[in-house]
C-alpha cells in the first residue's frame, strides 16, 4: 500500500535509495497487478495528450465554448519570441503552454486533469518546458510525471484535490506543488528536496479561493495556471541552491486541508463570492449564461 505521508515516502526512498518515480511505479504496481512496463506506457500516452494540449492553442486562436477566454497563449507564445520579455523566453513560453491546456479544456478538448481539470495546464507547462530546458528524453519525462503523482497521492491522502471542497489552493496549488516537486527530482535533487518544493509552494498559495466567473474554470482558472506553472519552475529553483522549507511538507498540506475547511462556501467553486461577484464577473455572467 502506498505510504499515508511524506515523511514515510521520503524514509522509504532513502533508505532504499530509490527515486520518488521509482516507489510510485512500484506501488502502482503492486497494488493493481499490472507490470511496470504497462503502467510506464500509460502515462506516456498521457504525456503525449499534455504535449498535444500544451502546443495546440500556440499557433492559433482556441476559444472557449463561452468565449470568456481564447487566444492568450498564442499572444503569450508571440511575446516569448520578440526578445522583449522580463522574464525571458523560457518563463514566458512556459506561460504559454499552461493557458493553452485551460484553452483547450475550455474549448471541450483533450487533456489530462492533473490532478483536476481546472488545473491542468500547469503540470504539463512545467514538465515540458523543463524537460526542454534540460534536454530530457520523453522517458524522461514520464519519470518526472510518476513522482508528481506520488506527491500527489499524498495531498489526496491527507487533504484535497478539489477547489469544491477546499479552494483553488487544492487545485492550481497542488499541481504546482507536484510539479515542483517532480521538477526538482528531474534535476537530480533528492526525495527531501523534491517535498521541500512542494511545501513551499503550498505555502506560497495557501488560502487561494476557488471562485470561477459564471461558474466556468475559464475565469480567473487560466491565468492561474500560468502562475502556479512559474510558482513551481521558481521554487525549484529555490531548492536546488540550497534553500530548505522550515515547514514540512506533511504540515504544510495539513495547513492547506484546515484553510480549505475554513473557506466559506462561497469561496469554494460556487461562483457566490470572490472576483465572480464583482461588478464585471456578474456582467460577464450574464453575457455567458443569459440571465
Amino acid at each position: 500500500m502506498f505510504v499515508d505521508t511524506g515523511r514515510e515516502l521520503a524514509n522509504i526512498c532513502n533508505t532504499e535509495n530509490i527515486t520518488i518515480w521509482e516507489y510510485t511505479l512500484r506501488e502502482e504496481s503492486r497494488e493493481t497487478g499490472v507490470s511496470k512496463e504497462k503502467i510506464f506506457n500509460r502515462m506516456l500516452k498521457n504525456l503525449h495528450v499534455m504535449q498535444e494540449a500544451s502546443k495546440e492553442a500556440l499557433n492559433r486562436e482556441v476559444i472557449s465554448i463561452s468565449g470568456l477566454i481564447g487566444g492568450d497563449a498564442k499572444k503569450l507564445k508571440e511575446y516569448s519570441e520578440s526578445g522583449k520579455t522580463l522574464t525571458g523566453e523560457f518563463m514566458v513560453k512556459a506561460m504559454a503552454r499552461a493557458i493553452s491546456c485551460s484553452e483547450v479544456n475550455a474549448a471541450m478538448g483533450k487533456i489530462v486533469a492533473s490532478p483536476t481539470a481546472g488545473s491542468c495546464g500547469i503540470l504539463p507547462a512545467v514538465i515540458i518546458s523543463a524537460g526542454e530546458k534540460l534536454n530530457k528524453t520523453d522517458e524522461e519525462l514520464v519519470k518526472a510525471l510518476l513522482t508528481a503523482s506520488g506527491v500527489g497521492i499524498i495531498i489526496a491522502k491527507n487533504a484535497t484535490l478539489s477547489g469544491a471542497e477546499g479552494g483553488c489552493q487544492a487545485e492550481c496549488g497542488s499541481a504546482a506543488a507536484m510539479a515542483a516537486a517532480a521538477v526538482v527530482e528531474m534535476m537530480g535533487g533528492t526525495p527531501d528536496m523534491a517535498l521541500d518544493a512542494g511545501s513551499i509552494v503550498i505555502k506560497n498559495i495557501l488560502g487561494l479561493v476557488c471562485d470561477p466567473i459564471a461558474g466556468l474554470v475559464e475565469v480567473p482558472c487560466a491565468k492561474r495556471n500560468a502562475a502556479g506553472a512559474v510558482s513551481a519552475l521558481t521554487t525549484a529553483d529555490l531548492v536546488m541552491a540550497g534553500v530548505k522549507s522550515k515547514i514540512p511538507f506533511d504540515d504544510s498540506v495539513l495547513a492547506m486541508y484546515r484553510v480549505g475547511k475554513q473557506l466559506p462556501c462561497e469561496l469554494r467553486e460556487t461562483a457566490l463570492g470572490g472576483l465572480a461577484i464583482t461588478p464585471t464577473g456578474l456582467k460577464l455572467k450574464e453575457q455567458v449564461l443569459g440571465k
